[in-house]
């Protein structure tokens, strides 16, 4: 079983190196509407993995990362056993939790907010805790973002940069900004930058009369 999973591992990293993600989760969403290159979607409620990060952007990022996979992989206390289907396995020192996409990054005053959202089929009370601290499980409620995606590079300026569109995009749209614009990336640091799924967004809602 162990060679197997390593083959797997290994298989599903050269597909990610050229773009193919596979059946890896997203949150569930609704395209509500379209302004150019802009998705205005409509998210269902899910839970996150969240982590404070001080530092650079691409510091913070990395950092936050290593945080938030370590309780996935297993830094966790689970009191009692899941079932668990493929490309999830289980383990005596922790519960390992399904990857899913993106990873969330968003600008706060105590640091950079670092985001892992949960597969669909878990509530709070059935993921295990984390076991470091810096680590914590939150409930999202629906929530609607303009999203903008891009591929390439996903430096700090190049990141700044798509935000700006999508600002620019939005002052002549329907909808206002209702917090910090995020950068969301699906893909390992490895895959082909003109390969890579890249999104920035922003929480938004309806302007007043456009209702």
């Amino acid at each position: 079983m162990a060679g197997t999973s390593i083959v797997a591992t290994l298989a599903a990293a050269i597909l990610q190196t050229f773009g193919v993600r596979g059946a890896t989760e997203e949150p569930r969403y609704q395209v509500v509407e379209r302004i150019g290159a802009i998705e205005v979607r409509q998210y269902e409620g899910r839970i996150a993995a969240e982590a404070l990060v001080a530092g650079d952007e691409a510091l913070a990022r990395n950092k936050g990362f290593r945080l938030i996979a370590g309780y996935i992989f297993g830094a966790n206390a689970s009191s009692t056993q899941i079932a668990m289907t493929a490309p999830v396995a289980q383990a005596n020192t922790g519960e390992q939790i399904a990857m899913t996409a993106p990873v969330a990054q968003q600008p706060t005053e105590a640091g950079w907010r670092i985001r892992f959202y949960m597969p669909a089929k878990y509530n709070l009370a059935a993921l295990p805790k984390p076991k470091d601290a810096r680590v914590r499980l939150v409930q999202l409620p629906p929530q609607t973002y303009a999203v903008l995606a891009f591929s390439g590079s996903r430096s700090p300026g190049a990141v700044a940069l798509k935000q700006k569109q999508l600002a620019a995009e939005l002052v002549r749209a329907a909808w206002m900004t209702a917090g910090e614009p995020q950068g969301w990336f699906y893909d390992p640091p490895w895959t082909l930058p003109f390969l890579r799924r890249n999104e920035v967004a922003v929480q938004v809602e309806r302007r007043q009369g456009d209702r």
